[in-house]
C-alpha cells in the first residue's frame, strides 16, 4: 500500500518542478528581450576633474630699510685729520663744516701759483707798453715792421701765460678748499669712520650722513618675478621685528633690467611712506605672482592608445616600477561624461602626482566628470550611468 502512494507523490513533485522552471524562464526572457531592444547602457564610476584655478602664492624677500638720501663723505686729498666738528648722531645743516685735514703741500702750491701769476702779469703789462711805444716809432720810420711783429708776438705769449697762471692759481685754491669737508645736505651723522689725528688717504671714507626725509628698501629677486611688478606698483612690507604689525604698503620706484649672468638676482627698489619704518630695520617685501594650477584626474581615468589601434587602461603605468609618462609614439585620452554620454577626449599627461595625473586638455574644465572604472566595455558615444545610481534604481522585491 505504501508504494502506490509514493509513486503518486513523485509524480506531483515532478509536475510542480516543471511549472516552476517554465515560469522562471518566461520571467528571465522578458527583460532580456526588452534590453535587446533598448540602447546599450554601461555602468561606470566617475570622478571630478580638479585644479585649473589661479592661486596667489605670496613670496617674501628680505631687505634692510635705509634712507633715500644718503652719502659717504671722503676727501680728494691725502692728509692728517686735524679737526672733526661733529659727533655720532649729530644733526647737521647743508654747508656745515664737518672736518678738516692738513696737507703740507697745499698752501705752498697756492702761494707759488699766485706769485707766478703776478710775475707774468707784470711782464705782460711791460710788453704791452713796449708794443705801444714801438707802434708810435714805426709810424715815424724808426722801428722796422719785423721788430714790431716780434714785440707783438712776445706780448701775446705773455698774455697766454697769464691765463695759464690764473688757471693754476684757481686749481691750487680749489685743492686747498678740499681740505675742508662740508655737509652736502641736511641730515644726521650715522657713522664716523676715521678718528682725529689719523692719516686719511685720498678717497678714503671718513663719515656717513643720511637725510631723515624718505625711506626705501632694496631687495634682490629672481628674473622671472620682474614680470609681476611695475613702476608705481604697491607691495606689502612687513617688519621682521614685529610680525604682528600690519604690513606697510611701499611703492616700486626702480626695477633692474635682467642681466646676462645666469642665476643672478636682480635689485628691486621700494619706496616707503614717511614716518613708518626706521632706517636699519630688517623687513620683508612681498611679491605675489598669479599661478595657474594644472588640471588633475584619477590615474585610472587616463587610457593610452598605442599607434591609434588599441586602448588600454593607464592603470598599468601605476603598477610599473618606472611610473614614466607615455612617449611620443602613444597618445592619451579620458572618457568625458556629459549629459549621460561618454565621449573620448584627448589629453596630455604632464606628470604623475601619486594616484592622480596632472593633464593638459583644451576641452576639460574643473568639475567635469571622467570615467575611472567600468571602461572595459565602454566605447565612444555610449550612454553611461553611475554604478551607485544603478544600484539605487533597482526595485526591491518584497
Amino acid at each position: 500500500m505504501v508504494r502506490p502512494y509514493l509513486g503518486t507523490a513523485l509524480l506531483v513533485v515532478a509536475a510542480l518542478t516543471a511549472v516552476a522552471c517554465s515560469k522562471s524562464s518566461e520571467d528571465s526572457g522578458a527583460p532580456a528581450s526588452a534590453t535587446a531592444s533598448d540602447p546599450a547602457v554601461v555602468h561606470v564610476r566617475t570622478a571630478a576633474v580638479e585644479g585649473g584655478d589661479a592661486r596667489a602664492v605670496s613670496l617674501r624677500f628680505a631687505g634692510i630699510v635705509r634712507a633715500s638720501q644718503r652719502a659717504t663723505l671722503t676727501f680728494q686729498l691725502s692728509g692728517t685729520l686735524t679737526e672733526r666738528r661733529v659727533e655720532l648722531g649729530q644733526t647737521v645743516e647743508v654747508g656745515d663744516v664737518l672736518a678738516r685735514i692738513y696737507s703740507p703741500a697745499l698752501e705752498p702750491a697756492r702761494d707759488s701759483a699766485s706769485a707766478r701769476l703776478d710775475e707774468l702779469t707784470t711782464n705782460y703789462q711791460q710788453s704791452q707798453r713796449e708794443w705801444q711805444r714801438a707802434s708810435s716809432l714805426r709810424e715815424r720810420g724808426v722801428v722796422s715792421e719785423q721788430a714790431l711783429e716780434q714785440i707783438a708776438a712776445r706780448r701775446d705769449g705773455l698774455k697766454a701765460s697769464v691765463a695759464t697762471a690764473r688757471a693754476s692759481l684757481a686749481e691750487a685754491s680749489k685743492m686747498l678748499e678740499e681740505n675742508t669737508l662740508k655737509a652736502p645736505f641736511s641730515g644726521r651723522v650715522e657713522a664716523l669712520l676715521v678718528e682725529q689725528n689719523e692719516f686719511v688717504a685720498a678717497g678714503q671714507p671718513v663719515m656717513r650722513i643720511s637725510s631723515p626725509k624718505g625711506r626705501e628698501v632694496e631687495v634682490r629677486v629672481p628674473v622671472y618675478l620682474l614680470d609681476y611688478v611695475s613702476l608705481g606698483a604697491s607691495l606689502p612690507v612687513w617688519s621682521v621685528q614685529d610680525r604682528s604689525q600690519a604690513p606697510v604698503q611701499g611703492s616700486v620706484i626702480e626695477i633692474a633690467q635682467a642681466g646676462a649672468i645666469r642665476g643672478e638676482l636682480q635689485p628691486l627698489l621700494v619706496n616707503l611712506p614717511a614716518n613708518t619704518l626706521n632706517a636699519g630695520m630688517p623687513v620683508e617685501v612681498g611679491i605675489t605672482p598669479q599661478t595657474t594650477v594644472a588640471l588633475t584626474v584619477p590615474l585610472l581615468a587616463v587610457i593610452r592608445d598605442v599607434n591609434a589601434a588599441a586602448s588600454s587602461a593607464f592603470s598599468s603605468l601605476s603598477s610599473s616600477s618606472s611610473n614614466s609618462i607615455p612617449g611620443p609614439s602613444s597618445s592619451t585620452s579620458v572618457f568625458l561624461v556629459r549629459d549621460g554620454v561618454a565621449r573620448r577626449t584627448p589629453v596630455t599627461v604632464l606628470r604623475i602626482l601619486g594616484e592622480r595625473a596632472a593633464i593638459e586638455a583644451e576641452s576639460l574644465v574643473a568639475g567635469d566628470q571622467v570615467v575611472y572604472a567600468g571602461m572595459t566595455k565602454l566605447a565612444d558615444g555610449d550612454t553611461v550611468i553611475e554604478a551607485a545610481q544603478a544600484v539605487r534604481a533597482q526595485p526591491v522585491e518584497g
